[in-house]
């Protein structure tokens, strides 16, 4: 996947579909982040001060959670099954990305 072109890899417009079904996914993802990260926590205990730092950490769990981490119960990745991608992607084809890292 490296040097792919982004124009093939990402949809032109991201489409936010969010209901109530899906509110505990939401809500366990959301406690994954805060716990791996320490974004919940006060931030000279856990993280950098600088807020780039922040934003940098959150696009890489987010990168992660869609691209490589494979789902134990649906044997594949978010962006398998929304048909971005055929197979689950590694660190390396992510660093290929410029936008994700």
């Amino acid at each position: 996947m490296i040097g792919v072109d982004i124009a093939r890899v990402l949809p032109p417009q991201v489409r936010h579909i969010i209901g109530k079904e899906q509110t505990q996914q939401l809500e366990r993802t959301n406690g994954i982040v805060r716990q791996q990260t320490g974004l919940g926590h006060r931030r000279q205990n856990k993280f950098a001060k600088v807020w780039e730092q922040t934003l940098a950490t959150v696009r890489l769990v987010v990168s992660y959670f869609n691209w490589i981490w494979v789902h134990s119960r649906f044997g594949n990745t978010a962006a398998q099954r929304s048909g971005l991608a055929i197979a689950p992607w590694s660190w390396n084809d992510l660093r290929g990305i410029p936008t994700l890292c």
